[in-house]
Formats: structure tokens, sequence, C-alpha cells
């Protein structure tokens, strides 16, 4: 006897991944770029600290 679609159980699994959140061609190493050093923290001025910390959430 066939069970129909609607009485079948289908286990989910959440930690399953079909794609990656980022690829590696979505970083400035992807598309051959070095990856920008930053200057050390005590070398950076007030200013600079502001910015950084004003600084949008996708940059």
């Amino acid at each position: 006897m066939a069970v129909s679609d609607d009485d079948r159980s289908v286990e989910l699994d959440e930690d399953f991944s079909v794609l990656p959140d980022q690829t590696s061609d979505d970083t400035d190493q992807g598309w051959g770029e070095a990856i920008p050093q930053r200057p050390a923290r005590s070398k950076l001025t007030a200013r600079d600290l502001d910015l950084l910390a004003e600084r949008p959430p996708h940059w």
C-alpha cells in the first residue's frame, strides 16, 4: 500500500547549508586584491576611532 505525501514524515536538518553565506569571489582576495593592512589602534586618532564607530554595518 502506497503512502501519500501528506502522511509521509520528513526530517529537516537545521545544520544543512545548501550555499555558503559568502563565496570566495565575493571578497577582495577572490578578485586578486591584497588584504588591506589596518594601522595599529594606537596610531589612530580620535577622529579615526569616531569614524570607525560610525561605520555602516555593510562595510
